[in-house]
């Protein structure tokens, strides 16, 4: 099993998905977006080397937690790295997002580990940040190309079903 090449962590994050989260910063991106606000996470090297184990009990640390955000970098460049990480985090009942400039169809063309990784989790935001599609009015994503999808949904269908729930900024019903 291979250590996670970490470029950061923030315990208590409202801004990478809804609820109070723990994010994980990967380290290593190949995607190089224009524009990207973490740009010091883009060299493969570098970083922190940690165990998911010392993740999971940083994560575990915090009781107001309602989920957990793999950000980057590039989170799918780690994936056999996350996946016992991502195990841990279902197991103990937490929300699983992840970021990634590969979209949903990308990921499973790749196979393999990526769509393992995948399939732990909740919500995908997929593509990659394009400046000149940068907007502050929608929720969780930093460009409007990219897609808040709901995983368990899209890998049923084949194809990438948006996720449609409220706390992701999906349609607000009146009554239920």
């Amino acid at each position: 099993m291979s250590d996670i090449r970490l470029a950061g962590f923030v315990n208590d994050s409202i801004t990478d998905g809804p609820g109070i989260r723990a994010t994980v910063f990967v380290q290593g991106c190949l995607h190089h977006c224009p524009g990207c606000h973490n740009p010091q996470s883009w060299p493969l090297e570098g970083g922190t080397l940690v165990t998911a184990e010392a993740l999971f009990a940083q994560i575990r640390q915090n009781p107001l937690l309602k989920g957990v955000t793999f950000s980057g970098g590039e989170p799918m460049l780690q994936a056999e790295a996350l996946i016992p990480l991502a195990v841990m985090i279902r197991d103990a009942g937490l929300e699983l997002a992840i970021y990634s400039g590969y979209t949903f169809e990308q990921i499973l063309e790749q196979g393999g580990t990526m769509t393992q990784l995948l399939a732990l989790a909740d919500t995908l935001i997929d593509g990659p940040f394009i400046l000149a599609e940068r907007s502050l009015a929608i929720p969780f994503r930093g460009s409007r190309n990219q897609r808040i999808i709901d995983v368990a949904a899209s890998l049923q269908a084949k194809k990438a079903i948006i996720q449609n729930s409220p706390r992701w900024g999906g349609p607000k019903k009146l009554f239920d």
